[in-house]
């Protein structure tokens, strides 16, 4: 998935997470706090891949084991500072990161590509592109199948970045405030 991609999923499930939990919108510090979830994963293994660290660019930052230690820092930080709303729309960005990665095809019942998830415990290319570990049923079959091709998914992520923004447009724009300034330099934004 592409960063817009990352950021509609992240977006979409953070405000409906705010409407049901708090009854409200998102408030802008968590907004923000949703970017940057919503990016971090690839923020660290795409430089690393580059560099040559890493084989993929799904390793480190992708790793469940990884989340749950930035989850584990993220809340013991957001505690002290009186922030747990923030960190909590940080960390459900990230794990709808971790989320969005995981190719159609694992919905098929082939797991190849999803072996990110538990590195480094399970290495890339443990599983094979051809091999099945279960027979989904028939309506995930027909609903999943037309995702798996590749101009199919990237459609889906402009319509989702659509539904994103039009929903970041409804909630207010929140986090907006954070980017305009007032003339005395000082910004606009507000604690949560």
């Amino acid at each position: 998935m592409y960063p817009w991609g990352h950021l509609a999923v992240a977006y979409l499930l953070y405000s409906l997470y705010a409407r049901g939990r708090f009854r409200r919108p998102p408030r802008p510090a968590p907004v923000l706090a949703v970017v940057a979830g919503s990016q971090l994963a690839d923020l660290i293994d795409k430089p690393l891949w580059l560099l040559g660290v890493f084989p993929t660019g799904r390793d480190l930052g992708h790793s469940l084991l990884f989340a749950v230690g930035v989850i584990v820092v993220v809340y013991a930080v957001a505690v002290l500072l009186e922030r747990v709303e923030t960190a909590t729309a940080f960390v459900v960005a990230h794990l709808s990161h971790l989320l969005a990665d995981i190719p159609p095809r694992f919905l098929l019942g082939y797991p190849f590509g999803t072996e990110f998830l538990l590195w480094p415990i399970v290495s890339h290319g443990t599983f094979g592109y051809s091999e099945r570990m279960f027979e989904p049923p028939e309506l995930v079959e027909t609903v999943v199948t037309p995702f798996t091709d590749p101009t199919t998914f990237l459609a889906l992520e402009f319509v989702l970045f659509g539904l994103a923004l039009a929903l970041w447009y409804a909630d207010g724009r929140p986090g907006l405030e954070y980017v305009r300034r007032d003339g005395r330099g000082n910004s606009q934004g507000s604690r949560a």
